[in-house]
């Protein structure tokens, strides 16, 4: 008989990861060896278990999910990760594949549509919710470049200009700049705002 592939779930909220430890756990193929509710923790979890397999939530302490994945790509390539999230935005799909994920879906995917996600994952295929792949082709790549990006992230915990300058070591005029050119590619009426329709986006 062969041998179950064996899952990780990383997600900081313990009421979904029990949720999803008790579906997945009912297939007879998969069997969930570990549960961590921080990024940071999900490569040591995944080597100390041997996880073929790690499901991780965008969204939480430590590290999140797309950076996990990248630490495991780099670190522990044999264990495959798998983005399950709320948040269906187009932006993370793209970094999630960037960062080395074998898959992506959102946390209402009915449970057989789940595991058949993970076996696919795990056979070394990439699975992708259609819909979220459509809209990231249709909505295209960030235009933010990686300094207006880190502007708009400070921006976006509501520091003053001052603030920003001197978390980045910037002048202030550098950062009046970035963020006029910021406000002016997500079509924002200021920078608050501009800070949140790059997050809808998955731009930040």
């Amino acid at each position: 008989m062969t041998e179950p592939i064996r899952l990780l779930l990383a997600d900081d909220q313990a009421l979904v990861r029990g949720a999803l430890a008790a579906l997945l756990d009912l297939e007879p193929d998969l069997t969930v060896v570990a549960q961590v509710g921080r990024g940071d923790e999900v490569v040591d979890a995944a080597r100390r278990t041997s996880a073929d397999v790690a499901l991780l939530d965008v969204e939480m302490p430590g590290i999140d999910g797309i950076s996990a994945a990248a630490l495991l790509a780099r670190e522990l390539p044999a264990c495959r990760s798998l983005i399950v999230t709320t948040f269906g935005r187009p932006g993370y799909l793209r970094r999630a594949m960037e960062a080395g994920a074998s898959g992506f879906v959102v946390k209402d995917t009915p449970s057989g549509q789940l595991a058949d996600a993970v076996r696919r994952v795990a056979a070394g295929l990439r699975v992708v919710d259609p819909a979220l792949a459509a809209e990231s082709l249709a909505s295209g790549n960030s235009p933010l470049t990686p300094r207006e990006t880190e502007v708009l992230v400070v921006a976006g915990r509501g520091g003053s200009i001052t603030d920003i300058a001197r978390e980045l070591h910037l002048s202030e005029g550098t950062v009046r700049n970035h963020l006029s050119s910021a406000i002016g590619k997500t079509g924002a009426r200021n920078r608050s705002e501009a800070a949140g329709i790059a997050v809808d986006r998955g731009w930040l």
